[in-house]
């Protein structure tokens, strides 16, 4: 069985091509700029050299459809045309309370997709256009929506109620919802595996952190709390995104600048966070050169988002009943010894101590100490092979 795995953003298009047996990946690449000058599109196949192309890309379906020409193309080694898709796993950011799990989209449930485009109006609506794409240009090939929320839906009401009027959660489902689902499950039950034999059943914090990150409590296999609420922009100081802060702040933002709730909002998601802090860069590898080089602000944007991890990191150890392990993940979590060196020196007094040796090389394992108190591990994360599961999943139901 092979399933093509998409993830469409407002001008990008993601995909993976995986054998089910093996889960071996036959082709991935993506699309970028789609509907803009300088499109450019990105094939790749093991073994073969990388196909890259400027090529206009008017829309998604041109997109959809640049891929499947290459996976049909025999020169690119893929035994994969339409027929050989047994279907399509698209990720979808949010799936509301309408969706527990991963499902087929049918009429029905692509008329329950189309009301969560209001709760994630940067992601969904993109996300949902590689769906309709697909279903036009495949009509015979399943689609399958995988939830980023879907995971955290066995959060109890404790964790998720928002201490507001109750008829806000009643009439339009206002609550803590969380994200990087697929991430957090992939990287808690890879975590468990390499566990194994140490907690029969291990109570895990999994830190997604990069550009966008959260913090995941997982016990007996199950999202307990996240960082991340009603939107991705609450939770940890991140890339461009402030995290969590005071509500009052909007409403000075709105008076001194003279702005729009909307602009305000925009401030809060793309000029926050560390790069606000700094002025220098979101990327936390210019950062770390810039504190190097005595950049105070630079230093200061690192300190902050080391100790916001940190604080929820604790406040999530409730949550998960203990602390068998931390499992780093994404970006900065998998590619940064040093911020990993620095959220973790908060948690000396758990005992927890990390081998310095291991904590540099890189690669997936435990980097904690022998004698550590609690294992930390370094996981790669893998969305896309956790949605590849998740679809043939759904359609071997």
């Amino acid at each position: 069985m092979n399933i093509l795995v998409l993830n469409c953003g407002s001008s990008s298009l993601k995909y993976k091509l995986f054998e089910m047996t093996t889960y071996e990946v036959l082709a991935k690449g993506q699309a970028d700029r789609i509907g803009l000058p300088g499109a450019l599109f990105t094939h790749e196949t093991p073994g073969l050299a990388p196909v890259q192309c400027e090529t206009p890309l008017a829309d998604h379906a041109a997109a959809v459809s640049a891929l499947l020409t290459h996976l049909a193309d025999a020169r690119q080694g893929i035994p994969a045309d339409r027929s050989d898709i047994a279907g399509v796993g698209h990720r979808v950011v949010h799936g509301g309370e309408h969706f527990r799990s991963s499902v087929v989209v049918d009429p029905a449930v692509r008329g329950l997709l189309e009301k969560t485009k209001a709760l994630a109006p940067l992601h969904n609506p993109p996300n949902l256009m590689g769906i309709d794409v697909c279903a036009r240009l495949m009509p015979d090939v399943p689609q399958v929506a995988v939830f980023d929320t879907a995971f955290h839906q066995t959060m109890e009401p404790r964790a998720f109620t928002y201490a507001i009027p109750y008829r806000y959660y009643a009439e339009d489902a206002v609550r803590r919802y969380g994200f990087h689902g697929t991430s957090h499950r992939y990287v808690a039950a890879r975590t468990a595996e390499l566990l194994a034999g140490r907690s029969g059943d291990p109570r895990i914090i999994t830190c997604h952190l990069g550009a966008g990150s959260s913090l995941c409590a997982v016990a007996k296999g199950k999202s307990r709390d996240t960082s991340m609420g009603f939107t991705p922009l609450s939770g940890l100081v991140m890339g461009t995104r402030s995290g969590d802060l005071d509500p009052a702040v909007v409403s000075f933002l709105m008076e001194k600048e003279r702005c729009s709730i909307a602009e305000a909002l925009d401030i809060l998601n793309r000029q926050s966070g560390v790069f606000g802090i700094s002025g220098v860069s979101p990327d936390f590898r210019d950062l770390e050169q810039e504190a190097a080089r005595g950049h105070e602000r630079a230093r200061l944007a690192l300190d902050v988002f080391a100790y916001s991890a940190a604080r929820g990191i604790a406040s999530l150890i409730p949550a998960a009943g203990g602390l068998d392990a931390l499992a780093f993940t994404a970006g900065i979590g998998e590619n940064s010894p040093v911020m990993r060196l620095r959220i973790c020196a908060y948690f000396s007094w758990l005992g927890l101590k990390l081998d310095e040796d291991k904590n540099n090389a890189g690669g997936e394992g435990d980097i904690a100490a022998g004698e550590s108190a609690v294992r930390v591990f370094v996981v790669p994360t893998d969305e896309e092979k956790m949605i590849a599961r998740e679809t043939e999943a759904v359609l071997k139901k």
